[in-house]
């Protein structure tokens, strides 16, 4: 019987049975190689479409529920378990149990029947790679959930690092400090250290701009992150936020790439990381089709079935954006932010890797984020090197030379493509060879020679195909390449874009925002226009 029609008559016969006491479904978690627990993401999901949660099974022990809908088909509800045996009171019935671990250990699922005696079980997850052995620690750059919660959180996300937002502000000309809709009180700058893989640096703060002079006016969000005393600063205009946040050593993260005001930010407040993996990419059905759709430029010729984003349209229309700020020369850095807490998502769904040479501390992980030794992923793990260089160097170049551009994929699932972009454009490498490896997964890799006639950047991309279209991507931060006499040009509809985009926030805001705010909007505007003149 296919399984969907088995789930089905499932349901149909609990219906019409009658109700029957719950009984005790005992189980532990643990790591396939060494046999010892582990904390986990778990999922228990009854055949009659419905969600359970456990509990620790010891007093020490801790288990946080976590319960967040969008739409249908857009929804998390699951446990966040410690390194302890779970307990669960569940019906009689069929429940499907699956427990995660990040990204580095393959799902755990297992098929159960609870009748009316308690039953026991043990969930395996298989570790398919190691990569904090390797010096490369995953973060999150937003996140959302509690100082109270968050530690058990990275650690059943095996997360390395992670930026909780303390600080938060909607309305125009509110302070963080006098206005925070973060409860409680604000935490002490200090480094929260769970073990020598997984901390948590707990002052951070994103100013969301929702309301202007009392009235609903969407300006959109940028985050601070990884400052050291509270921001007094209030937005817009944004100057003295730049002033404020580079003098903590903070670096500014644009957050999404679609917001009104983003595109103003980039030349003004100059953020040093861009969201490639934004808090709109999701472990379940993708849920934004329409946000900020009208904004998509035809050039970019995205995946928008009826005029609505497809999950691949929305990920495509950020990395275009991301391409068309690069060739317009500003050094932004991918990261990832899932606002977990806030949307369905797990913690770190979206993260960022950096490759570190000591050991972690947030301040060394964020030097490195800032300067690009990173690569983003939802799955595949990317390692790239060009010139022999890492992600984010700088190399001098003499024109017409070329650069060799190598590395390795390393994936859970089968790869479709890897491919190199350069000043944009994207070129593909032989077909992923994907090749076993033990105890799971696949490795792929890849090398080709670029020539390079003029100021270049050049990045590295790599997808998985997953069940029902959906895609898991991996994206390396630029590499770049230095032609003397012959500079890097933007594409003249790219820059008419950005040109185009700011001019309707002037128009928009006029009469809303101060002579400030907007001059700032002016600014962009002219830098854009410069750009424009130069462009090919």
């Amino acid at each position: 019987m296919p399984y969907a029609k088995f789930w089905l008559l499932c349901a149909a016969l609990a219906a019409l049975a009658p109700a029957l006491p719950a009984a005790e479904l005992r189980g532990v978690i643990l790591d396939a190689a060494s046999g010892r627990p582990v904390a986990a993401r778990l999922y228990i999901a009854g055949a009659d479409g419905t969600w359970h949660f456990a509990r620790s099974a010891q007093p020490h022990g801790q288990a946080t529920e976590y319960r967040r809908s969008r739409q249908p088909g857009s929804s998390e509800h699951y446990t966040e378990l410690s390194a302890h045996p779970f307990v669960a009171e569940l019906p009689p019935g069929r429940y499907l149990l699956t427990a995660e671990r990040g990204h580095e250990y393959l799902a755990a699922t297992q098929e159960v029947n609870v009748g009316d005696q308690p039953l026991d079980m043990t969930l395996r997850l298989v570790r398919w790679i190691d990569m904090a052995s390797q010096g490369w620690y995953s973060g999150d750059t937003h996140v959302h959930r509690s100082l109270d919660e968050l530690p058990l959180a990275l650690l059943a996300e095996d997360l390395n690092v992670a930026f909780p937002v303390t600080f938060w502000v909607h309305q125009a000309g509110d302070r963080p400090t006098e206005r925070n809709l973060v409860p409680g009180n604000p935490p002490a700058p200090e480094t929260i250290r769970l073990d020598n893989t997984h901390v948590i640096w707990p002052i951070n703060t994103e100013y969301e701009i929702f309301h202007v002079n009392g009235r609903q006016h969407t300006l959109g969000a940028v985050l601070i992150v990884g400052h050291r005393t509270r921001l007094e600063s209030a937005v817009p205009p944004v100057a003295e936020l730049a002033r404020a946040a580079t003098a903590e050593g903070a670096l500014i993260d644009l957050e999404k790439h679609c917001w009104p005001w983003s595109l103003m930010l980039v030349p003004v407040l100059q953020p040093r990381l861009y969201e490639l993996a934004n808090n709109h990419i999701w472990r379940t059905q993708f849920g934004f089709r329409d946000w900020y759709a009208d904004t998509a430029p035809a050039y970019m010729q995205l995946d928008m079935p009826a005029g609505l984003f497809s999950e691949w349209g929305w990920i495509d229309f950020g990395l275009q954006t991301y391409y068309a700020l690069l060739n317009c020369g500003f050094r932004l850095q991918p990261t990832a932010g899932t606002a977990a807490g806030v949307h369905p998502v797990p913690l770190g769904f979206g993260r960022v890797y950096v490759q570190l040479e000591g050991p972690l501390e947030p301040h060394a992980w964020l030097e490195g984020l800032s300067r690009g030794r990173s690569f983003v992923t939802t799955g595949p793990m990317l390692l790239a090197r060009c010139g022999g260089e890492p992600p984010g160097s700088t190399l001098q170049i003499e024109r017409g030379a070329s650069v060799r551009i190598s590395g390795e994929v390393y994936s859970s699932q089968q790869l479709e493509r890897i491919e190199f972009v350069h000043n944009g454009r994207v070129q593909r490498f032989a077909p992923p060879a994907n090749q076993p490896r033990q105890p799971a997964g696949y490795v792929s890799r890849f090398e080709a020679d670029v020539a390079i006639e003029r100021t270049s950047w050049l990045a590295v991309r790599a997808f998985e195909r997953r069940e029902g279209g959906r895609w898991r991507f991996a994206h390396t931060a630029p590499f770049y390449l230095e032609v003397a006499g012959h500079p890097l040009r933007p594409r003249r509809m790219e820059v008419e874009y950005l040109v185009e985009r700011i001019r309707q926030e002037l128009r928009r805001n006029e009469g809303v925002l101060s002579a400030a705010a907007l001059a700032e909007y002016r600014q962009a505007l002219a830098a854009y226009e410069k750009l424009l003149e130069e462009a090919e």
